[in-house]
This record gives C-alpha cells, structure tokens and sequence, in this order.
C-alpha cells in the first residue's frame, strides 16, 4: 500500500468510495449517491500544493483517500486552516487504515502551510470520534439536531487540533 495525490483518473474510485458511505447512513449528510460528474468540482477546486486529496491505493485499486479542504476559502486569516474528510472502503476497514490516512494527514498538514486541521462528522458516527480523538483531536462543537435524515435527525460535530 501506498499514498500518493490523488489523480483525475481516480475520481470514479472515490465516488464509489464515498457511495459506499451514502449508504451506510451515518457516515456524511448526503442522502443520495452521487456520480463523477457530481464531484467533478469538488476535486477540481482541490490543489496538490494546498489542498490536496489523497488516496492509499494497493495494486492500482483504491483501498482509501482523504481530502484537505480550504475553510471559507478567500478570507485570509482562515488561510491556514483545512477540513478534513476521510472514508475508507468497506472491504478494508479495521486494518488501521484511518489511523494510517490520519498519521499522513498530520505529516502533510504543516508542509502544506496548515496549521489547524478540523472535521465535521455525525455526532452517531462513533467510528470517526474514535479516530479523531485517538490522533490528538478534541471536540470544538456541536451543532444538535440539524442533520434530517427521511428515519432520523442527528447532529454534527466538529473536532480540531494545531498540526
């Protein structure tokens, strides 16, 4: 296995990637599967030297990825600041895979100039809180009761740390 920046041939891989996560339901707050040129724009408005997206691939397949997005892009004294977004594929959870994207994420952060890394996540997805505070993140907020899935209504949380 290996990381590497994601490149424009990968995108069908993170979409479904992505899917997979759709359709477990507490995983992001889309609600309905998305194609590539749904996210065209969301990995175009990513760059290697800021930005980036990563992906671990293994024998060309694309086993997980992570992405650094800009916070309010254009206000510059956010301009150091970065959300994180990880999913990993279902076929290869539970093999340190998350703490392995977030050991990258946290090398890669001051190189790209980052100094506060944060994630928005479902305050049900457990999973991803467990993660979060394993690699030195803390919850900074909660916002209650706004996710409104068609069977439940959940909230966010937003977990950060200095890199």
């Amino acid at each position: 296995m290996h990381m590497r920046t994601a490149k424009s041939k990968d995108l069908p891989q993170i979409v479904a990637i992505y899917n997979q996560a759709i359709a477990e339901g507490n995983c992001t707050a889309d609600t309905h599967s998305l194609t590539v040129k749904d996210r065209q724009y969301w990995f175009d408005s990513h760059s290697p030297d800021k930005y980036p997206i990563y992906v671990m691939e293994q024998e060309g397949k694309i086993l997980s990825w992570y992405s650094l997005s800009a916070h309010r892009r254009g206000r510059m004294a956010l301009r150091n600041v970065a959300e994180i977004s990880y999913y990993v594929n279902q076929n290869h959870r539970r093999k340190g895979i998350g703490r392995q994207l977030m050991q990258h994420a946290l090398k890669e952060a001051p190189k790209l100039g980052l100094h506060n890394l944060f994630a928005i996540l479902l305050d049900v997805n457990q999973t991803s809180v467990a993660l979060l505070e394993k690699n030195g993140f803390s919850r900074w907020g909660h916002l209650p009761n706004i996710a409104e899935f068609p069977d439940k209504t959940c909230g966010q949380f937003i977990y950060g740390r200095k890199v």
